[in-house]
């Protein structure tokens, strides 16, 4: 039977609740059928196709021919078509926004961003430790990536609190709400980039405005198209995913005190963490008929490469369900595979990395605080509604 009543939204452990654990949820559906259908499994009720074998999704994700990314998954809540570029783009042209795009996160420009970014989390924290507890989620995790988010694209931290609602409301909001959050991240890309073009600095939005391919410039919808990506993929995911280390660590003092001794085990740790509480469903569509791994799929059939499955994959990683902080050789696709791999990867492994470290270096032993609990979701981005922290 290839039906099976499973998504992500709704099934146990899905919907927001105290002390869920999501990950642990979606570990169970591995085993056959490998391949199975959920008639609904995105966030406007549509069904897909989950693939839930690691070896599997690669295929899928490798292969953007057969399994395009190209949805306007953004511009559709405005009643629009143009892509987040260059993830929804297409070969050849994907090809050649990546080229350009590149080298502004590769590991040396990230090393030279990476003094603003520790900057950003020692003020913070600092300010934290005053207390002796927080809503490390309202405190820290949200305002951090987005300030780091604003300070790469050019733009003050006065914007902070605007952008972390309008991201909440459109990728966890519904009908007006998430189309009027989805306009004023239209407005406020646009904003950013006629400043730039008369305003140029050494930012990112500065250098998509002034940039070319094929000898011409970048068209407004292109620059908006890009813009709008990073703001959405760079925020929620990364904030999700300190959530849940942080969560991890204070329920596991003898890890937290481990990294602590020894923050150089902290970039593995890293690995293991988002391997273990990976947060994206990524989608695709099938562009023809295929027969994939002796399933029938069809032309427009949606096709689910949920990456918190493959993580937790017994095929892939031995006991996938234990966090093992100094785990080898560890090939997680928390941020996808093939051409359309996460282009701010480098960048989001050093924010959690770094966000950590700076968190350890000056928070004594912490926990979660007794009488609470944080709160999870599942969904399209897996995430922690809350999550507070005490410590002596």
């Amino acid at each position: 039977m290839l039906v099976r009543d499973f998504n992500l939204f709704t099934s146990p452990g899905m919907v927001p609740m105290a002390n869920g654990d999501p990950h642990a949820a979606v570990a169970r559906v591995h085993g056959e059928p490998y391949i199975f259908y959920s008639t609904c499994n995105t966030r406007d009720g549509r069904g897909t196709w989950v693939i839930t074998r690691a070896c599997d999704q690669r295929k899928v994700l490798e292969d953007a021919e057969t399994f395009s990314s190209h949805r306007s998954i953004f511009s559709s809540a405005l009643g629009e078509d143009w892509p987040m570029i260059p993830l929804e783009l297409q070969p050849p042209t994907h090809s050649i926004f990546r080229a350009l795009l590149d080298p502004q996160f590769s590991p040396r420009r990230v090393i030279e961003l990476e003094r603003n970014v520790r900057q950003q989390a020692s003020a913070m924290i600092e300010l934290i430790a005053r207390s002796t507890s927080c809503d490390f989620m309202r405190d820290f995790a949200l305002p951090f990536t987005v300030n780091v988010y604003l300070g790469f694209m050019g733009f003050s931290n006065s914007r902070s609190d605007e952008l972390i609602r309008w991201v909440s409301d459109l990728l966890h909001g519904n009908g007006a709400k998430r189309t009027e959050a989805a306009q004023s991240i239209v407005n406020f890309i646009d904003e950013l980039a006629a400043m730039r073009r008369n305003q140029p600095a050494a930012d990112f939005m500065t250098f998509v405005v002034q940039a070319q391919v094929e000898g011409r410039y970048l068209t407004n919808e292109e620059v908006r198209g890009i813009g709008v990506l990073f703001l959405i993929a760079g925020l929620d995911t990364v904030a999700a995913a300190l959530g849940f280390d942080l969560a991890y660590l204070a329920r596991n003092p003898e890890d937290q005190e481990s990294l602590r001794r020894e923050p150089t085990r902290i970039a593995t740790a890293v690995e293991e963490l988002l391997r273990a509480y990976s947060t994206v469903q990524i989608i695709r569509v099938a562009t023809k008929d295929v027969d994939f791994e002796g399933v029938s799929i069809r032309k427009g059939d949606l096709v689910s490469c949920a990456t918190m499955i493959a993580n937790r994959d017994p095929a892939e990683f031995k006991c996938p369900d234990t966090i093992d902080l100094a785990r080898k050789d560890n090939h997680h696709i928390a941020f996808g595979y093939g051409p359309h791999l996460c282009l701010g990867a480098n960048l989001a492994r050093r924010e959690i990395a770094i966000g950590i470290q700076e968190w350890l270096a000056r928070i004594p032993t912490f926990r979660i605080k007794e009488g609470t609990v944080p709160i999870t979701h599942g969904g399209h981005v897996f995430g922690v509604k809350n999550l507070i922290l005490t410590w002596s």
